[in-house]
């Protein structure tokens, strides 16, 4: 299977146990995908400004309690 389109094809012909696990599959390589970035725009200094305003937040006591 080398294509989007052949893969698309494919999933309607799994077992929902499978389908299951191809959507785990996703869900873990779209989270490190996503922690991976987070890690370069931290790197990066892309997130300074947030970071600030947090520190900022937390020095003011402006935090809020989680639900």
């Amino acid at each position: 299977m080398n294509t989007v389109s052949e893969i698309k094809a494919a999933i309607p012909k799994l077992t929902l146990e499978e389908r299951a696990e191809v959507a785990r599959c996703l869900h873990v390589w779209e989270d490190d995908a996503w922690d991976e970035r987070m890690k370069r725009d931290l790197a990066d200094g892309k997130l300074a400004k947030l970071v600030a305003q947090a520190d900022d937040d937390i020095t003011r006591g402006k935090l809020l309690e989680l639900p």
